[in-house]
């Protein structure tokens, strides 16, 4: 169940991540960013790995726009 609620959380946060990418939407990934992370969460729950894989990889895209755009580090 917890790796059903991550895949879709991950799901919502992929989705939103794709318009992040145009320039001068980036201030988004600072939004995308923690709704991953607590799908992250709710995939370490679950006995499966796809929802926090999926949820890695959405945070990884949006830490590495941030980091792009600079609005980290």
């Amino acid at each position: 169940m917890f790796n059903l609620v991550s895949l879709i959380i991950g799901a919502i946060a992929a989705l939103l991540a794709i318009p992040a990418f145009l320039p001068l939407l980036g201030w988004m990934n600072w939004l995308i960013v923690p709704v991953a992370v607590v799908g992250l969460l709710f995939g370490l729950a679950s006995g499966s790995r796809g929802g926090r894989n999926l949820n890695l990889v959405v945070i990884a895209l949006g830490v590495v726009r941030l980091m792009l755009g600079g609005g980290l580090f």
